[in-house]
């Protein structure tokens, strides 16, 4: 398990929903970034910490990973390739972007900040979770500091699902929510 995931479920498993653990060791950064990955550097700190950003943010991130895999593999779902043998579990897309998968998701590491998601239904990127959000909010606490508190996170995500921004998609065994039109 990657060490960012690994100090999270730590952190996790001992009931220490207060906030998230800042990974203890950091991917190497480079000073360019490649057009693939998200322009990290370029962050307005004005930008509102709410729920609708978040979660835009982390989809748009999880586009550009997906958009990065289908070009470098063909596909953006990667797994049956794994599954398949011709691919490795982990690896590298360019000298400082890597990949590995796992379950049914993947996790992309855009030289430092890293973006899990699981695939969905009907071969879906979309989708998202508490869980996801609260990882991708750790990875930027700079950004949404106020949900890297995982109570704060589920009980403002419980609120959204309620007010019909966003649903599982009935008949299916995905516990993703996608939002709704």
């Amino acid at each position: 398990m990657p060490l960012t995931q690994r100090a999270i479920s730590n952190d996790l498993a001992s009931n220490r929903n207060e906030s998230c653990v800042t990974p203890l060791i950091k991917y190497k950064t480079t000073k360019h970034l490649y057009k693939h990955a998200a322009p990290y550097h370029k962050v307005n700190n004005m930008k509102s910490q709410n729920l609708d950003n978040l979660i835009r943010e982390y989809q748009t991130q999880v586009n550009k990973a997906t958009n990065l895999l289908e070009q470098t593999f063909g596909t953006k779902n990667i797994l049956r390739l794994w599954r398949s043998k011709e691919i490795p579990q982990r690896g590298r897309i360019t000298d400082n972007i890597s990949y590995e998968l796992h379950g049914i998701g993947c996790r992309v590491d855009f030289s430092g900040v890293c973006i899990d998601f699981d695939y969905g239904p009907n071969e879906r990127v979309d989708g998202f979770d508490p869980w996801r959000l609260y990882i991708y909010a750790c990875e930027v606490p700079h950004r949404y500091k106020k949900y890297t508190n995982q109570n704060t996170l589920k009980l403002e995500f419980n609120n959204y699902v309620a007010q019909g921004k966003a649903q599982k998609i009935t008949d299916s065994m995905s516990n993703l929510y996608f939002l709704n039109p």
